[in-house]
């Protein structure tokens, strides 16, 4: 009798340590805590903590306060963070050479079209690829279209020619500066104003919103709203704390991430809008949109690029995406 009041003694202490033990998230952010994505993580983490009761908590981490750009990646992967969401050229940098598709230049025409590609078949594939690499791809959140700022007018390929231009760490942007003649720079996020303002770099490539926040009209006479690529960001978890997980946690972080990357998405888009308007009224910043002749000319000189590099991404991929961007939905009456 003893040891059965003992028993159930031990397995009511149990379950209520159980009920208190609490699930918890870092997500680790290079973005400011004012922006679409440090906003969509914020609603990430309101969403799962009260769907699960918090049971689970989110522990949000903007503006690189736990690791810079260049470690977050080695962070997550060696478990000192749960989650992140980096940019997709970050990921070739551990041999996931497919997600530099994102960064050919003139493949997307809008928002649309990398939808088409991001929520179908083809990104759910390219996800299903970081798990190689100790994580697993949860979602995709944009960031928006590049425009181009430089300290002299760059209007036309010719215009780029000696240009130092800062990138992203990718093969394809590299080439993207070669093809225009200028000359790639890898720097820091958090060191391009200073490097600008230090003419260490003439120019460089943006999401509006990244160029207005970081003041980088500042230390820039002129934009060219070019919409030549796009950038986007992975969400991905460690793999091993992801398995580790119940399958209810996964479901409500699935759930929590789904309703998170819409409002994100949204947000990124009018934010990116706003921005390219407020930096359209700096008068000291030499504002001018491609037309249609300067287009055509960017589109035959960057051709080169996807040329070139198919065969490093997969010329499959390259062909699969190509097409997805170019076909046109139905409209639904």
């Amino acid at each position: 009798m003893h040891l059965l009041l003992l028993g159930l003694l031990l397995s009511l202490v149990s379950a209520i340590v159980s009920a208190q033990t609490t699930t918890v998230i870092k997500f680790s952010l290079v973005a400011e805590s004012d922006t679409p994505k440090a906003k969509a993580a914020l609603r990430f983490k309101e969403l799962v903590e009260h769907a699960s009761q918090r049971r689970m908590r989110v522990d949000v981490y903007p503006n690189n306060l736990l690791y810079k750009e260049s470690d977050e990646l080695e962070a997550l992967q060696l478990g000192a963070i749960q989650m992140l969401a980096p940019t997709l050229s970050r990921l070739s940098q551990f041999g996931l050479h497919e997600f530099e598709v994102f960064d050919l230049p003139f493949l997307f025409k809008d928002r649309a079209a990398v939808a088409r590609v991001t929520e179908g078949s083809i990104g759910k594939a390219l996800l299903k690829k970081v798990e190689s690499k100790g994580m697993v791809g949860l979602a995709y959140w944009d960031n928006g279209f590049k425009v181009m700022t430089a300290n002299r007018a760059v209007q036309m390929p010719r215009d780029f020619a000696g240009l130092k231009m800062r990138i992203y760490p990718s093969r394809v942007l590299d080439k993207q500066m070669d093809a225009l003649g200028a000359m790639p720079q890898i720097i820091d996020a958090k060191q391009i104003h200073l490097a600008m303002k230090a003419k260490l770099i003439d120019g460089g490539e943006g999401i509006p919103l990244s160029i207005y926040t970081r003041k980088l009209d500042e230390v820039q006479t002129n934009l060219t709203v070019s919409n030549h690529g796009y950038m986007g960001s992975a969400v991905v978890v460690n793999k091993k704390f992801w398995e580790g997980l119940p399958s209810t946690s996964r479901t409500i972080i699935e759930r929590a991430l789904r309703e998170a990357t819409v409002y994100g998405n949204d947000l990124a888009e009018q934010a990116n809008a706003e921005a390219l308007a407020a930096l359209k009224k700096q008068n000291h910043l030499h504002f001018h949109t491609l037309s249609e002749n300067e287009e055509r000319a960017w589109r035959e000189a960057l051709l080169p690029v996807r040329t070139d590099l198919e065969n490093r991404i997969g010329k499959a991929i390259v062909s699969a995406v190509m097409t997805e961007t170019s076909r046109v939905r139905p409209v639904v009456p």
